[in-house]
């Protein structure tokens, strides 16, 4: 019966991390270029040791364990904002932007500014690279414009290209905040599909996410059911036992 509390035991503290995960996705259901993540499980066999030579030998016990996440990377929803620097990918791609370390990093999110010291940034403040280093862009300078290329203009001049770059497998990217990956290896995107004044929606499906976060609770009650029935035959057997007469 310890063995079967155990696997309950294991069974309710990964749907608990799941419940977490899906939880997640849903507070960034509305976060530009957000992408939903996925616990992975696995099988977890125990004893690695096993005593075979008696004439009823020890049985593995299936425990579950959760390995790591997974990144759903299909594409959200392109959305129109009409603000110039706003900028969506369209297809596979992430802009190069400068980590708060001075590391490179990369995000879906193009909801970009300009800060005080005429710096494109992202939305959380970190410059983004063009040509692989931060580019200033002066307001004054008129109206601006980026092309499909992710190529940054004004009336006045070029100022540059987006860093758009690709990777070969995207699961080995690690997420380093809620749009930002870290990754090595990246390629520059051949011909990357920029699109001005509009952004990336998340591609969380919130009825989907609501769904799993329902069966989670589900089985979540259902393993501590089970663990309840099994405690309570346990103490049932102990009084019992403890009753008989020698």
């Amino acid at each position: 019966m310890e063995n079967a509390q155990l696997i309950g035991l294991s069974r309710q503290s990964a749907l608990r991390r799941n419940l977490d995960v899906v939880a997640n996705n849903l507070a960034n259901i509305n976060t530009t270029g957000y992408k939903a993540q996925r616990l992975i499980f696995e099988e977890f066999l125990m004893p690695t040791a096993q005593a075979t030579e008696f004439q009823r030998p020890d049985r593995p016990l299936s425990f579950t364990q959760d390995v790591g996440t997974a990144t759903v990377l299909t594409q959200g929803s392109i959305q129109l904002t009409g603000n110039p620097l706003d900028v969506a990918i369209e297809g596979d791609g992430y802009l190069a932007v400068t980590g708060a370390g001075g590391e490179q990093l990369y995000t879906r999110s193009g909801s970009l500014a300009i800060d005080p010291e005429g710096t494109l940034v992202t939305d959380a403040g970190l410059p983004v690279l063009a040509d692989g280093a931060p580019i200033q862009i002066n307001p004054e300078d008129g109206e601006i414009t980026i092309t499909k290329e992710g190529v940054i203009s004004t009336p006045q001049a070029q100022l540059g290209r987006l860093d758009v770059y690709t990777f070969d497998n995207r699961q080995e990217l690690l997420h380093v905040g809620t749009n930002l990956f870290s990754g090595l290896n990246p390629i520059p995107a051949n011909n990357p599909t920029v699109v001005q004044g509009a952004l990336e929606g998340s591609n969380v499906e919130g009825i989907q996410e609501i769904s799993r976060m329902i069966e989670i609770t589900r089985q979540y009650k259902s393993v501590s059911k089970m663990m309840s029935q099994r405690n309570e035959l346990r103490q049932r057997s102990i009084r019992e036992l403890g009753s008989v007469e020698a």
